[in-house]
């Protein structure tokens, strides 16, 4: 379940590299809403199942369905009925949920949820009633609430709040059985079980390690793809990115046109029904070809610093995968400023599709005397 969510999220995450960054890309249907977007808002009652992903997400008006939420920035003060899912840098879930969640990122705090808490970040908190079962996982956890089934716990450091209490068995994970304190007022100690932390099977947090090693690999992943069309089709790869570089703004623009008809012509498709099939084939696209600009874009800029430097335009396939890589890198470092980053995200995927857009179609009135 843990697995199929954090790849809807990824899914969800990409979307607002595709809207505009001041607007929000809305869809909603059978009582469903999918939303999108830079700072994306759900303030209206009248949702069940709610998909909504950004680099800041509000949730506060009440849904009586599930929430998959992703964003850097997750807030929901609101009621949600069913489950939810959320993954983010910060998560907040001050609503009530009915039932499960299941929450990872960075700095967490949960209030009351119905059902199963599943969490693991940096820094965890949880303020309500679990009536079930929680398996917590992080370096800093602050408990200052009440589960009522089973706890298993796993962390570096744990602040136990006055109000905290376990109602079920408190396992807890550590490096060394014994160093965690445990008052009496939490759980009696016949309820307490300690073992190693290489026996947690629960959620893990997402630590330095962990980062570093998916933001390389991210990097090595777009370098090849970069470098493998640049030895396919060396002299299109070289027109894309030399529209990208002669004309960044004019590729961007384009680029946003593209994905814009891409996006409304799925939402168009779902408004008459009958196309209502053709509306995740389009999302696709929009997806696949974001991401293909993204390469390109990277490849463009890389090749940019490569000439900024006094160096040649790259010839050999060696001399390619370094541009490509270095354009990824660079990229990927800006892309991790707060709110500039993402801009600049933004920024390459579409001119990338622009670029692409030029070479493919060749629309006569965006394309310059040759």
């Amino acid at each position: 379940m843990l697995r199929r969510f954090l790849i809807l999220a990824a899914c969800l995450a990409a979307l607002p590299a595709l809207a505009q960054d001041d607007e929000t890309e809305a869809f909603a249907i059978g009582g469903d809403s999918f939303r999108a977007g830079r700072a994306v808002t759900l303030d209206a009652p009248g949702t069940d199942d709610l998909f909504m992903a950004g680099e800041r997400v509000t949730v506060s008006a009440p849904i009586t369905g599930t929430a998959h939420l992703a964003g850097r920035a997750v807030t929901a003060t609101a009621e949600i009925g069913g489950d939810v899912y959320a993954v983010g840098d910060q998560v907040t879930l001050q609503g009530a949920v009915a039932g499960d969640a299941t929450v990872s990122g960075r700095q967490l705090t949960v209030g009351d949820v119905g059902g199963d808490l599943r969490i693991a970040g940096a820094t965890v908190a949880l303020r309500g009633t679990v009536s079930g079962y929680t398996l917590m996982a992080g370096e800093e956890i602050t408990f200052d609430g009440v589960v009522e089934g089973d706890l298993g716990l796993a962390a570096g450091q744990v602040t136990w709040g006055e109000g905290a209490r376990v109602g079920g068995t408190l396992t807890l994970y550590e490096e060394t059985p014994g160093t965690l304190e445990v008052p009496d007022t939490v759980a009696p100690q016949a309820r307490i079980e300690r073992r190693q932390a290489e026996e947690w099977e629960g959620p893990t947090p997402p630590g330095w390690g962990y980062l570093a090693l998916q933001f390389l690999k991210g990097v090595v992943v777009v370098a090849a793809l970069g470098a493998l069309i640049a030895a396919v089709v060396p002299d299109r790869l070289a027109e894309m990115r030399r529209e990208v570089l002669a004309r960044p703004f004019h590729t961007l623009w384009l680029g946003f046109l593209t994905q814009s008809a891409v996006i409304g012509a799925g939402v168009l498709f779902a408004l008459t029904i009958i196309g209502l099939l053709l509306t995740p084939a389009m999302m696709v696209l929009a997806l696949a070809g974001g991401f293909a600009g993204y390469v390109v874009a990277t490849y463009a800029f890389g090749v940019g610093l490569f000439l900024a430097a006094g160096r040649d335009e790259p010839q050999s396939i060696g001399a390619r995968a370094a541009a490509a890589g270095l354009g990824a890198l660079v990229a990927g470092l800006i892309g991790l400023i707060p709110l500039l980053g993402w801009l600049f995200i933004l920024a390459l995927v579409l001119a990338g599709v622009g670029a692409i857009t030029l070479r493919v179609l060749r629309p006569a009135f965006f394309v310059g005397p040759r």
